[in-house]
């Protein structure tokens, strides 16, 4: 009887002793998941740069997080104001665009864990302005005419990937931030069953594909 109660009460301590110890390990879990508030802005310079130059206008910047360990939220917004005029076509559009998603870091500097190469993806859409000045028309016996249609506001919506990499700029709070950006066109509102020739934030619409590219500077807080 006694080697039975000394066995139980044994066998008591070590469950107890368990249970404190996987408290522990709980507790530890929790305060890992915490989230410390950081934050990193950014500005497309190259792309507005290039905006002096060309038809294209270009302003756009981001605003960046690190939720847990190698993964960050991102959001992204900016204005594009663009012409297309090819194949008889004469259209512009403008408006603004907003992009949310997030990035893992596939790589990363052991002194400093913003530094490092990532990969992500984001759903982007954009609420603009076209106005279509010529549209080539094919009329009787083959003779080629055009119409035009008046401005009307239209709203777009992709799928973006990002392929990236940053690299602090000294020992400061400035960082490089350069990445591609491939997408992939889901759902466009048409006028009179046009496609749209450029969607704000996305570029060129003749095709479903497009690639963009941002070379950022950004600041850490």
């Amino acid at each position: 009887m006694k080697t039975r109660l000394i066995f139980s009460f044994f066998f008591s301590v070590l469950g107890i002793l368990s249970w404190a110890q996987e408290k522990k390990e709980v507790k530890k879990e929790k305060a890992h998941w915490k989230y410390e508030p950081n934050f990193m802005v950014g500005f497309d310079a190259l792309n507005a740069g290039v905006s002096f130059f060309s038809d294209r206008k270009v302003y756009q910047g981001f605003i960046s997080s690190k939720l847990k360990e190698n993964v960050h939220v991102i959001a992204e917004a900016g204005f594009e104001k663009n012409v297309y005029q090819k194949n008889g076509y004469d259209a512009k559009a403008n408006g603004p665009f907003v992009k949310l998603g997030a990035f893992y870091m596939l790589a990363k500097d052991a002194e400093n864990e913003f530094n490092g190469f990532y990969a992500g993806g984001k759903v982007a859409g954009s609420f603009y302005n076209q106005e279509y000045m010529s549209i080539p028309v094919r009329g009787f016996g083959g003779s080629n005419s055009s119409v035009a249609f008046p401005s009307s506001s239209q709203s777009s919506f992709w799928l973006e990937g990002t392929l990236g990499g940053r690299v602090q700029l000294f020992s400061s709070n400035f960082y490089i931030d350069v990445n591609l950006q491939p997408r992939y066109m889901v759902y466009t509102s048409k006028q009179d069953d046009i496609t749209p020739m450029i969607v704000p934030g996305f570029g060129r619409s003749s095709s479903k594909f497009n690639m963009g590219f941002a070379w950022n500077i950004a600041y850490k807080f």
